[in-house]
């Protein structure tokens, strides 16, 4: 079971940025697959983009694409989604989650929740216009 906190959320201005932070208790970080989701209020929570283990692949939602990066920085046991020309669509609690195995997505990542069984608790970030 690999522990999640996310943190790096607030509020900003339509067209700034946020790098949201992932801190992980996974001692083989770049093992996992890395997914960002996000919930709006009233909304399903989605999938925003995601990392494979093999840290060759990236897959975003169509609405953020080029505007959103996953990383990680296995060595610190942390992941990010930096997060640039924000709008207030972007507006939603904000969540880190990886699959439950090391070595699942190697090649290819999945947008879809129920590919991660492994949450934080969330980070709210909120985009005024």
């Amino acid at each position: 079971q690999v522990l999640l906190v996310e943190s790096g959320g607030g509020s900003v201005q339509s067209g700034g940025s946020l790098k949201l932070s992932c801190q992980t208790s996974a001692f083989n970080l770049d093992a996992y697959a890395i997914g960002w989701f996000r919930q709006a209020p009233g909304k399903e929570r989605e999938g925003v983009g995601c990392l494979t283990s093999s840290d060759q692949n990236q897959y975003y939602r169509d609405s953020v694409e080029g505007r959103f990066t996953v990383s990680r920085d296995s060595a610190k046991r942390m992941a990010f989604l930096q997060m640039d020309t924000l709008t207030s669509d972007d507006t939603a609690i904000y969540f880190c989650a990886t699959p439950r195995g090391a070595g699942d997505m190697f090649t290819a990542c999945e947008l879809s929740e129920s590919y991660y069984t492994c949450w934080g608790q969330g980070t709210q970030v909120t985009v005024s216009s």
